[in-house]
């Protein structure tokens, strides 16, 4: 019998700054790449042409009021902010964990301080648009993005090695 491992414990910093027993949800960034149908002569079917990746965005929850994302608001470098998700993961079945830790960086495009009423659980949610996306598993690195240095690693291979020397970059 197998169980999915489930994230029992997470942690987001900002920064450095690490949000301990504050961070309600994270939206962990989705990962997608723009497709284009190409139906060449003699194809039954259309096939998908790679294009390149879809903006990556990372959402988080935190509760009270979080001055230092208001302060990093605004910020005029594309990759001002760094952020970073670490999760506890468990397999009940054996009792083993795993960490998955995702580091971003870019800079705040949305914050939503959500309702405000006294005596009620006061929650913001943070839109962060990223130009730098890294997931590591246990320590080994799976995909890594860095979309100012033209780097897309995956499972330990640069799939834009090939076009930066191409460019002479």
């Amino acid at each position: 019998m197998g169980l999915p491992s489930k994230l029992k414990k997470l942690m987001v910093y900002n920064d450095g700054v690490g949000y301990f027993g504050e961070t309600a949800e994270v939206t962990v960034p989705k990962l997608a790449r723009t497709f284009e149908d190409y139906k060449g002569g003699g194809f039954d079917g259309a096939v998908g042409i790679d294009l390149g990746g879809e903006p990556i965005e990372f959402e988080w929850k935190i509760g009270g009021m979080l001055e230092h994302a208001y302060r990093q608001f605004g910020a005029t470098s594309i990759n001002a902010v760094q952020l970073r998700f670490v999760g506890s993961y468990q397999d009940d079945n054996t009792g083993r964990t795993k960490t998955v830790d995702i580091t971003v960086r870019g800079r705040h495009q949305e914050i939503d301080p959500g309702n405000a009423k006294a005596g009620d659980d006061t929650e913001q949610t943070v839109k962060t648009r990223c130009a730098y996306y890294k997931l590591m598993v246990d320590g080994e690195t799976l995909i890594e993005k860095d979309e100012l240095n033209m780097v897309f690693v995956v499972n330990g291979v640069d799939l834009m090695a090939q076009h930066r020397a191409n460019l002479g970059i």
